[in-house]
Order: C-alpha cells, then sequence, then structure tokens
C-alpha cells in the first residue's frame, strides 16, 4: 500500500523526497551544490518544469538555496531550537539574560533594526491590553539576524504611560529586556500567552527576512501580564518557517 502512495505523487514530489534521502544520508553535505535541472531532466527522463519544481520544494523546506549564476546547493544553517517555555523563565531574564540566550547555543546574533516610537494603539493592541482605542503605546519594532541570516522580526506595543521614561523607549533597553525593566517599574510579567499561526509572508515580510519563493512564515503573538492578570505587553512576531523548531518542554 505504501508503494502505491507513492506512486500516485507527482513527479516533482519524488525526484524531492529523493533528494531529500540523499541529503539525510550525507550524500550532499551542507554547501554541496546539488544536481541542477539538466542534471534532473536527464536522471529522471522529466520535463525542465518537473525539475524545477521538485528543487523548488526543497528550497521551500528550507534545505537548500539557489545562489545566482552557480546553481542550488545544500543550506548551509543550523534552525533555530526556540525553547519556548524555558525562554520566557523569571530565571533567564530577571538575571540580565536575554531571552535569547535560551536559544542560540553561543551562535552569533544581531538586531540590526530597531526603531523606537510612541504612536496611536491599533484597535487590536488596544483591545488585548485593555486600552481605549487611539492610546498611546511605544511601539518597539526590531529585526534579529542569527549568523548572517534574518530569522525574525518582531513588534511590541507597551502602554506609553506605563514605560514613559524608561529605558524601554530607547533602542537599547540594557541587561535583560524589556521585561527586566518591567519589573524595575513595579510591573514585572507573571504570566504569558502565545497564540501560534502560519501563513505566507508579504512582499515585505519576504524582502526584510530574505525568504525564498514558497518559503511561509510562523506567525507568534505573545501578551506579558503582570500580577492581577493585568497586561503590560503585545509582541507580534513574524518568523522565517524554515529557520525554526519550536520546542515546548514541560511537566505533566
Amino acid at each position: 500500500m505504501a508503494n502505491q502512495g507513492k506512486s500516485r505523487q507527482p513527479k516533482y514530489q519524488r525526484i524531492a523526497d529523493a533528494l531529500k534521502s540523499a541529503i539525510e544520508a550525507g550524500e550532499y553535505g551542507p554547501g554541496d551544490r546539488l544536481p541542477g535541472e539538466n542534471d534532473l531532466m536527464a536522471t529522471y527522463e522529466v520535463a525542465r518544469m518537473t525539475a524545477r519544481q521538485a528543487i523548488g520544494v526543497l528550497q521551500s523546506e528550507g534545505l537548500a538555496e539557489a545562489r545566482k549564476g552557480a546553481g542550488v546547493f545544500v543550506r548551509d544553517f543550523r534552525p533555530l531550537r526556540r525553547q519556548g517555555i524555558k525562554r520566557l523563565s523569571q530565571e533567564q531574564w530577571g538575571n540580565g539574560r536575554s531571552i535569547w540566550a535560551a536559544d542560540i547555543d553561543g551562535r552569533t546574533l544581531e538586531v540590526d533594526q530597531v526603531t523606537v516610537t510612541e504612536q496611536s494603539a491599533p484597535e487590536r493592541i488596544a483591545h488585548v491590553l485593555d486600552l481605549q482605542t487611539g492610546d498611546a503605546v511605544c511601539m518597539r519594532s526590531r529585526r534579529f539576524v542569527l549568523d548572517g541570516k534574518p530569522v525574525l522580526l518582531a513588534t511590541s506595543y507597551l502602554p506609553a504611560d506605563l514605560v514613559a521614561g524608561s529605558p524601554i523607549t530607547q533602542k537599547d533597553t540594557g541587561p535583560g529586556g524589556i521585561y527586566a525593566r518591567l519589573g524595575e517599574l513595579g510591573h514585572k510579567p507573571v504570566h504569558f500567552r502565545e497564540e501560534i499561526r502560519s501563513r505566507m509572508p508579504s512582499q515585505d515580510e519576504a524582502d526584510t527576512l530574505q525568504l525564498t519563493m514558497g518559503t511561509p512564515v510562523i506567525l507568534v503573538c505573545r501578551t506579558a501580564f503582570a500580577a492581577g492578570g493585568h497586561p503590560v505587553e503585545v509582541n507580534e512576531m513574524t518568523l522565517d518557517s524554515a529557520s525554526y523548531v519550536l520546542e515546548y518542554a514541560f511537566d505533566a
């Protein structure tokens, strides 16, 4: 029955599966050049479009990347394991460590685009933060780059009157980041809620994250709550799905 299922697969998918198996077996290592369209056409006796679709599958799954004028290569990038619970523990940010330190395992992380502005709260944000539409929020937008690869866009919204005059309104929030500063202001986060979904990126998102065609993004919306269930931050994140493994470890 399994063979019958495989025989019903489109030709391009069968070729893609064969290439993925070769990568998993170590026949092609990180940075190695994969067979091109002409090679696949000759080996599998298929049309150019079929060969192109097979290569496209590997690109969309983050296994391969095209280099202009050189071909398609096995992607030399280790996915980021985002440890959803560990990174948000008070033990992490409360001791002055970045929540990213739980994920990057000594790799090079850079925040290369940071903007901080005060603006009227969008309706969806005002609703979550228990504000009136139009109330002012501090908006912090950042792009995170890991090992030279853009992996995440993040925009945080915090009530402007709550954080006025604090380092949260500056580009560099200091050790422990936003949550440590909220603690100093008397609004320490004690509970978090994350909502996760996926979709195809907008053109602007694809350009900013340097995504290959067909790569979806993961959307994570996190709300931080202080004591008494009072919301103090909404963080809307857009992740390159090919760059992430989302990990949640917790006791039964």
